[in-house]
């Protein structure tokens, strides 16, 4: 799995009807340390949302994950109500009317979440569990 950082400028090209929240992560301190290490990896987020509930997002266009019949791949990672989201487009493809429809791939989506949690975890050196 290889993630390429949507800057702010791309962020509305790169975002797809079809993403949908995968987990949400609950721990003391882990949405501040997750900030902090994306800011010094990537810069400032794909969109800043000042608010209480949503503070930042930070989207990737993931490279090496297979989500046929959708062409692209598209992870989200951001806070919400002092929660860690991740969020995903993993299992979802868009109809010809371009309404989200689930995919063969939809029952496997705790599975990518959990390998998503562990590319994570190796990339910004963070305990996530």
């Amino acid at each position: 799995m290889q993630l390429e950082f949507v800057p702010v400028e791309d962020f509305y090209f790169a975002l797809t009807l079809g993403v949908r929240t995968l987990e949400d992560l609950e721990k003391p301190g882990l949405v501040e340390q997750v900030r902090s290490r994306l800011l010094l990896e990537c810069g400032q987020p794909s969109t800043v949302a000042p608010g209480k509930q949503n503070t930042f997002n930070y989207v990737f266009r993931v490279q090496g994950v297979d989500n046929s019949p959708a062409s692209g791949l598209v992870v989200s990672i951001s806070d919400w109500q002092d929660r860690l989201r991740l969020s995903s487009d993993y299992g979802w493809t868009l109809d010809q009317e371009r309404k989200p429809i689930r995919s063969e791939k939809y029952s496997q989506r705790s599975l990518f979440s959990q390998q998503l949690r562990s590319h994570l975890q190796q990339w910004l050196q963070l305990p996530f569990s």
